[in-house]
């Protein structure tokens, strides 16, 4: 009886030596991904009233392990039984990302508002674009997550079955807890560089630290904005180049890197492009 738990207990060490060992490796391919991902999130979660950041950080982050607890099974099940559909998944995804981050630069540029003066905004009000961003934030990670959870995948695909379910799991669970974790902490360096100089009696070096997380903020806070942007067309861009074989043999001698943006850059154009174009028919045919 004894031999026989050991053997079990053997057993069990073995299969989780085996899923570190592979976790380590598809955590190392999406690592590109999960820097992407960091960055935009960080810059989703981002704009709040200070003291709503950590209840909007939050629900954004409650909102993306619903979106492993779909996502995992769900890509475990269509690789088994119909792998065509990850790859529709995926490029859906990409014309998604591609959109957004299109319309964000088309924003910057050609749109932006002359800045206007703070009004208090009803609680109903500020409530509802809470929701909305939060809602917008939860979209965007479901897609990233499902690239994530993807790349993961197809660094198992020679493993048991047991091994690609433990793996992926560890990747996405990792995903989440590591890219909010960091979130939190960005969001937060103003309150940590406050409460240092506080406790620092106005001298010496925790009152500079202070001093320096706080003046820092607005420039991460901005500079996560753009590399966020960036890396929506990056990433959009990567998700066409990887997954149609016409674009990934186009314009070989480009690097890779600038190949993928300006895929994901044309692909968002022409997106933002169309959507324009449907809305403007739709509003003339309903006035």
């Amino acid at each position: 009886m004894a031999s026989g738990i050991f053997a079990v207990l053997d057993d069990i060490a073995a299969l989780m030596d085996d899923v570190a060992v592979a976790a380590k490796v598809a955590t190392r391919k999406t690592a590109g991904i999960l820097g992407d991902d960091l960055a935009v999130n960080a810059e989703k979660a981002t704009g709040f009233l200070s003291s709503r950041e950590i209840p909007v950080l939050w629900a954004i982050t409650k909102g993306s392990f619903v979106n492993k607890l779909i996502i995992v099974p769900v890509a475990l099940l269509l690789n088994a039984f119909f792998p065509i559909a990850i790859k529709i998944a995926l490029l859906l995804g990409g014309c998604y990302l591609a959109y957004e981050g299109v319309e964000k630069i088309i924003e910057y540029f050609f749109h932006r508002s002359k800045p206007t003066p703070v009004v208090e905004k009803k609680e109903e009000e500020s409530s509802g674009e809470e929701k909305v961003k939060v809602r917008s934030a939860i979209t965007t990670d479901f897609i990233l997550s499902v690239e994530i959870v993807i790349i993961a995948l197809g660094t198992v695909l020679d493993r048991s079955l047991a091994i690609q379910i433990l793996t992926v799991s560890v990747v996405a669970l990792l995903a989440t807890v590591g890219v909010y974790g960091i979130v939190a902490l960005i969001v937060r360096m103003d309150d940590a560089g406050y409460r240092l100089i506080k406790y620092s009696d106005n001298k010496g070096f925790l009152f500079h630290l202070g001093q320096l997380l706080v003046k820092a903020l607005p420039i991460v806070i901005k500079g996560l904005s753009i590399i966020g942007t960036i890396a929506l067309v990056l990433v959009s861009g990567g998700i066409f180049v990887h997954n149609i074989d016409y674009i990934h043999h186009l314009f070989p001698a480009l690097p890779a890197i600038l190949k993928e943006f300006v895929v994901g850059l044309v692909a968002g154009i022409l997106l933002v492009g169309l959507v324009t174009a449907v809305k403007k028919i739709f509003m003339k045919s309903r006035a």
